[in-house]
């Protein structure tokens, strides 16, 4: 196997939080690279589905992150509420 150097330029703080999990899962970062490269020449795309959220996702996602959704004090207060 013939290889090149590769250089990137990388979201820090992310990138910090990946090598992180690659250390906790035995995989050096290159390991880590050249496994996510041959799935996608295997796949012949991105081995993970992209999606665009549609406007109920963003607008749950949206509550979530300024808490204000409906909140339950008790799981049986939401399956009564999700009752059609």
């Amino acid at each position: 196997m013939v290889t090149e150097p590769t250089n990137l330029r990388l979201d820090a703080d992310t990138k910090a939080k990946a090598y992180e999990i690659f250390e906790q899962i035995g995989l050096k970062p290159t390991q880590a690279f050249n496994l996510f490269l041959r799935q996608v020449a295997l796949q012949k795309g991105l081995p993970f589905d992209l999606k665009i959220p549609n406007v109920e996702t963003i607008e749950a996602m949206s509550e979530s992150i300024h808490h204000s959704g409906t909140r339950y004090a008790h799981s049986e207060e939401l399956f009564k509420d999700l009752e059609i």
